[in-house]
């Protein structure tokens, strides 16, 4: 019988990036024209309520071989902490970027997270993985060519800023999820952080509304919201066991779920029309290549 273990990791990651790419089409049409603050206070409540049965199943019977010690839960809520810091930005950046600049700018991500697998994890990779980063840098370049044609340059596009900050906290929190996942088991870190997360958004959101800093945007509910939560939930249960594999290597499951960009691209071309479509199309193709590089080195 054939052993395809090594492989499972690989799966993981590519259901991973679907979700994502799904999260990201539920954050945009969530977003648009809507109170940024309160949209994610909903999609931490609700992501929250959606892990509840874990919380409550480890405390109440001992399910899932929870730690409940003081520095366990200091660790996790620091998770919390960084994610929802890049959550924040991200959110106000996607309410104001084209998906199909958004998600080249997030498929950055990997190259800071290989520098620190490479420094911090001692991760080595062979010549098609490091093929594939090279294509990914040449990507990315060409899209930051092309988001300054939509008047979107890092000298005048704080949005644009906003993204890159997001992306930078995500890789922090992807090398610090390879530290959490070697101590802690990935449904009692998902489950624990989402939790953190609403109670730190319900703070912040109460703090702005009594400032009176809470945004001149209306709130509007839409069930995308709720769709918000469901997909990132199945994106990092996918994700997280990817990473709990023993042969998995963050560098490149932090590539693979770059591939979301794929499906997010796809949506904002032929829903919401967005401009430079042929030569979006082409640094697509270079981004395709290379995560297929990356996947066929694995």
């Amino acid at each position: 019988m054939l052993n395809f273990a090594p492989e499972m990791w690989l799966i993981f990651a590519i259901c991973s990036a679907l979700g994502l790419g799904l999260y990201d089409i539920m954050k945009k049409i969530s977003v648009r024209d809507n109170n940024v603050p309160a949209v994610l206070f909903l999609n931490t409540v609700f992501g929250t309520l959606l892990m509840s049965p874990v919380i409550v199943g480890g405390l109440a019977h001992g399910y899932y071989g929870f730690d409940n010690s003081v520095n366990a839960h200091l660790l996790i809520g620091l998770k919390a902490v960084i994610v929802l810091s890049s959550w924040i930005l991200g959110y106000f950046a996607i309410k104001h970027l084209p998906l199909t600049i958004q998600g080249p700018i997030n498929a950055t991500r990997p190259v800071i997270v290989l520098v620190g697998a490479l420094l911090i994890f001692g991760e080595r990779l062979n010549l098609l993985q490091w093929a594939g980063i090279l294509l990914g840098f040449a990507s990315l370049l060409f899209i930051s060519r092309i988001g300054a044609k939509e008047g979107f340059s890092l000298k005048h596009s704080r949005w644009l800023w906003m993204s890159i900050g997001a992306t930078v906290l995500g890789a922090v929190s992807a090398l610090y999820d390879k530290y959490l996942l070697a101590l802690y088991k990935p449904l009692e870190v998902q489950a624990w952080y989402s939790l953190y997360q609403a109670v730190i958004m319900g703070l912040l959101v109460l703090t702005l509304m009594r400032s009176g800093k809470g945004g001149s945007t209306p709130f509007k509910w839409r069930w995308s919201i709720l769709g918000i939560s469901i997909f990132l939930t199945a994106a990092d249960l996918a994700y997280f066991y990817s990473l709990s594999l023993p042969d998995s290597m963050i560098s490149v499951v932090s590539m693979i779920r770059r591939g979301s960009v794929l499906v997010s691209f796809a949506f904002g071309v032929t829903v919401l029309h967005e401009r430079h479509v042929k030569a979006k199309l082409v640094d697509l193709s270079i981004l395709l290549l290379s995560l297929a590089l990356l996947v066929a080195g694995s």
